[in-house]
């Protein structure tokens, strides 16, 4: 297992889960096996990432173009989703995890929702990483709401349009109060972001696997975030600005 600085991880690591059904159609399963077998490596993430002390933790688990996959795929999904948010519930108290949720809520399924709203309400006052789970979600959309919300508001006279900046606008994204992810991980081989937090990956350091979700262990999570560890983050600067303010700090 890759050794990992404890000084250096990321404060908000966000993943795309990817590769479920393709993993059970290399093993001639069903592809629900898949999906079933990939919540069994979020519960490994999850647990692994609050040990670490990583912050922020945003799982990519249901997108708003999934809604146009077949509808018998669509309701077991819904239905491990809730099964998991049930199971799982009792471990993020252990863990002091507290649970969060983005994306347009209105297409979920209302079981769904009331066991969102249970498990939110009920891990509520812990104080140790943010789990996101992004659902239903699509960056996109969601910079069109939070700019209908805005025009709104100006419209309103509650903001005024010179009072607008970037600051003011991500506040007004899904993931207003959350700091932006640091580190992006997407399983099974593609290299896209797929209309995930366009807005909020601007800076975002990026790490692809060919691993399937499913087959992502702890030693994989290690060495993306021992990669993550080894990048210089230099934000629009120069590498010579960098060590000038790192030097600086250290005086």
């Amino acid at each position: 297992m890759e050794p990992l600085d404890q000084g250096k991880l990321p404060t908000h690591l966000a993943i795309i889960m990817d590769g479920n059904g393709r993993w059970a159609q290399q093993r001639m399963l069903k592809r629900i096996v898949g999906h079933q077998r990939g919540a069994e490596t979020v519960k490994m993430v999850v647990e692994q990432s609050s040990q670490l002390g990583i912050k922020y933790l945003t799982l990519f688990a249901f997108s708003s173009e999934n809604w146009s996959r077949p509808a018998i795929e669509v309701r077991a999904l819904m239905t491990l989703l809730k099964k998991y948010i049930r199971h799982e519930t009792a471990r993020m108290m252990r863990n002091n995890i507290r649970y969060n949720v983005i994306g347009n809520r209105s297409e979920l399924p209302d079981d769904v929702n009331q066991t969102l709203d249970e498990a939110i309400q009920e891990t509520a006052a812990n104080t140790g990483m943010v789990l996101t789970l992004a659902l239903s979600y699509g960056g996109r959309q969601e910079i069109s709401m939070a700019a209908a919300r805005l025009a709104r508001d100006i419209t309103a006279g509650v903001l005024k349009h010179e009072d607008v900046t970037v600051d003011t606008f991500s506040g007004y994204l899904d993931t207003g109060g959350l700091p932006d992810p640091d580190f992006l991980i997407r399983t099974s081989g593609e290299m896209r972001i797929s209309n995930f937090l366009l807005w909020q990956l601007a800076y975002t350091e990026l790490y692809f696997t060919d691993i399937n979700w499913p087959d992502f262990t702890i030693n994989e999570l290690h060495k993306a975030l021992a990669d993550f560890q080894s990048r210089e983050r230099r934000f629009g600067k120069t590498s010579d600005q960098i060590i000038s303010t790192k030097a600086y700090a250290s005086r």
